[in-house]
């Protein structure tokens, strides 16, 4: 059940998006980092392909493209009660602090949710919402340009500081003593008090606060060009994109392989292998999106790909869901299997568990026009209203 005007397109890659990133949680343990001990040789060499795989493919690219898509969805929720003649931006922040009571809950399965800065980010979308699209992209591309990062540069160019670790350490370094605990009190409340406040500091300290809010920024303006529209010229767009990204990402890689190498004073390689790195990450999504919409406008791959819509229309019960499931299946207070599965074997149930949540995905939206949580979401979102 869906609306005939409904850019399935945008569902099936944001499905992409939220499959993507449950294999990363499950190679990551749902970021609770441990190798298994006495693996076969064999089994060491496989995992760290597969790892390295995965995360060049999909780290740090799945989050942007989910980030991209919420700043599209922004645009046409609003564009829609525009034609109603109304401002959708008080109701959307009333919207963002629902979704920030969802960022907590989900917080306190899996630390390493992202609903609750999208909560916080997503309020920088209000005040650009009626400003040019100019301006908007001027703003967006100074964003995305990582402007701390460029005057921590300069200053460490300058003065050769010597800086200290991350203040995310020492956070990080407490996660193994509660997430191997038995007790599901004790996860939950190490994720929420000790967790959340990792992930908000390397959250800043990895540039995502920036980054996340410029591709907020750049979805809204992909709305407002209705480039993921189905038309001979969106196409001709897309090809595009999908030649400079790859041209531009190869030389960005391989910058961000070897500047730790080249440049060794901390201070001036910190800053600048983050700033790379943004760009890369930035260039290979655009690489995914371009190819996975020109795919999607292929007789021969729609329907493949389209299985992914139902997914993507239920992208936030999917996305709770994997940090229930997750942490039941690897920390302590479940089946505790950090203990014996690497990453071949967690890829392997993130593939079962995305097939199950894609066949439950398919036989819910044929019954209903939201998932569960989004039906929640909508229906707090607009109490009081009329409409």
């Amino acid at each position: 059940m869906s609306s005939p005007n409904r850019l399935h397109v945008v569902d099936a890659l944001r499905g992409f998006a939220i499959v993507s990133i449950m294999l990363l949680h499950n190679i990551e343990h749902f970021d609770f980092y441990y190798l298994p001990e006495n693996l076969p040789g064999w089994m060491v060499t496989l995992d760290k392909g597969i790892w390295d795989t995965l995360f060049f493919l999909f780290g740090g690219k799945s989050y942007a493209i989910f980030a991209l898509l919420f700043g599209l969805t922004y645009f046409i929720q609003t564009d829609n009660q525009q034609k109603k003649g109304k401002d959708f931006r008080g109701r959307f922040a009333w919207r963002l602090l629902l979704l920030l009571g969802f960022g907590i809950i989900n917080s306190t399965f899996y630390m390493g949710d992202i609903l609750f800065a999208y909560a916080l980010l997503g309020f920088t979308l209000i005040p650009v919402t009626k400003l040019s699209n100019k301006t908007v992209f001027t703003i967006a591309l100074i964003l995305m340009a990582q402007p701390v990062e460029i005057i921590k540069l300069i200053y460490g160019i300058i003065y050769t500081p010597q800086l200290a670790d991350p203040a995310s350490w020492v956070y990080y370094e407490k996660i193994p003593e509660y997430l191997s605990s038995e007790s599901i009190f004790t996860v939950l409340k190490g994720n929420i008090m000790n967790g959340k406040i990792a992930v908000l500091l390397w959250t800043w300290e990895y540039g995502r606060v920036f980054q996340t809010i410029s591709l907020f920024m750049f979805g809204m303006l992909a709305g407002r060009y209705g480039i993921f529209g189905n038309s001979d010229s969106n196409a001709g767009f897309w090809k595009k994109v999908l030649l400079i990204s790859i041209i531009a990402f190869i030389p960005l890689f391989y910058l961000k392989s070897n500047i730790m190498q080249w440049i060794t004073t901390v201070a001036v390689n910190r800053p600048l292998e983050l700033i790379i790195r943004s760009w890369a990450n930035m260039a290979f999504m655009l690489v995914l999106v371009s190819g996975f919409v020109l795919l999607f406008k292929q007789k021969a791959f729609h329907n493949k790909l389209n299985v992914l819509s139902a997914y993507g229309k239920m992208s936030m019960s999917n996305y709770i869901l994997q940090s229930i499931l997750g942490s039941f299946i690897y920390y302590g207070f479940g089946l505790g299997l950090y203990k014996y599965t690497g990453a071949t074997y967690s890829l392997i149930i993130g593939l079962v568990l995305a097939l199950i949540q894609g066949i439950f995905s398919t036989w819910w939206m044929k019954n209903h026009k939201q998932g569960p949580l989004e039906s929640i979401w909508h229906k707090l979102t607009w109490i009081g209203s009329k409409s």
